[in-house]
């Protein structure tokens, strides 16, 4: 599909919860989209190594093999990968001062806190796709009450 004479972004999505998969794919479909899916990060690399996307959305937390590893190994292989990191939050620790900075300094251009909403979705995809000239994506965001909330994370 096009917009605009261009094609749409493909965009790979990487969660163990069937549900959040279907309510992403639903979303970026209508906003004309390719998606793929997978229910890990080891099949979602392999799905990136047949046919790559344009962009990825990963869960932080997975079994056996999870957003971190999924990251670093997209970056180590593929080092202009877009990746978007999302998370519901950490098992053990502080979330924000341990997960979300890592998945950041590993390559990850953009860290969404879920719950977030389709705008913040919309608008993170934006971003990591077509970045401003001589800036660099690395931000945190969390929607909270409906409301948009984010804050810049050093790098």
């Amino acid at each position: 599909m096009t917009v605009h004479g261009a094609l749409m972004p493909r965009i790979l999505i990487i969660d163990d919860e069937p549900l959040v998969r279907a309510v992403l794919r639903s979303i970026l479909e209508r906003q004309g989209h390719t998606v793929t899916e997978a229910p890990d990060g080891r099949a979602g690399l392999a799905l990136w190594s047949r046919t790559p996307s344009d962009l990825v959305l990963t869960d932080m937390f997975m079994p056996e093999f999870d957003g971190i590893e999924v990251i670093r190994q997209l970056t180590r292989r593929w080092p202009q990968a877009k990746i978007i990191a999302m998370t519901g939050g950490s098992r053990v620790g502080d979330f924000t001062s341990s997960v979300a900075p890592a998945a950041l300094q590993l390559g990850a251009q953009h860290m969404l806190l879920k719950p977030f909403t389709k705008r913040t979705l919309l608008t993170a995809i934006s971003t990591v796709l077509t970045p401003q000239e001589g800036s660099e994506t690395r931000s945190l965001n969390r929607d909270t009450g409906g409301a948009e909330a984010g804050c810049d994370e050093p790098t």
